[in-house]
């Protein structure tokens, strides 16, 4: 079998999941329900964050929180502070993906 297979969790609980850790690429799933969120910090990476559920609240550097929605895909730069939320009622449910894998960041 030349194909490798990865599973995700499915569900309503909150979830953060490390899905695939290759060297270039690093791909996350994320549950939140209504009121979660993520601790604010930097993207260690580039990254692509695909929304498949619900609408997401996203607070970039000083920028003014925005809402994003089921089928949306947002790239954060390198480096961006940020800030995750979900303060609606559907469950969020979106897959971030790193590329390239942040171990390829050299901290200085």
């Amino acid at each position: 079998m030349l194909e490798n297979i990865f599973k995700f969790a499915t569900g309503d609980e909150k979830l953060i999941e490390k899905i695939v850790e290759d060297d270039p690429v690093l791909i996350n799933h994320m549950i939140l329900p209504k009121g979660e969120g993520l601790p604010e910090h930097n993207s260690n990476s580039n990254m692509y964050m695909i929304i498949i559920k619900g609408n997401m609240t996203l607070k970039l550097n000083d920028q003014e929180p925005h809402g994003y929605t089921a089928g949306q895909i947002i790239n954060i730069p390198y480096k961006t502070k940020m800030n995750v939320n979900n303060f609606d009622d559907p469950v969020l449910e979106f897959f971030v993906v790193k590329a390239p894998n942040p171990k390829h960041y050299k901290e200085v």
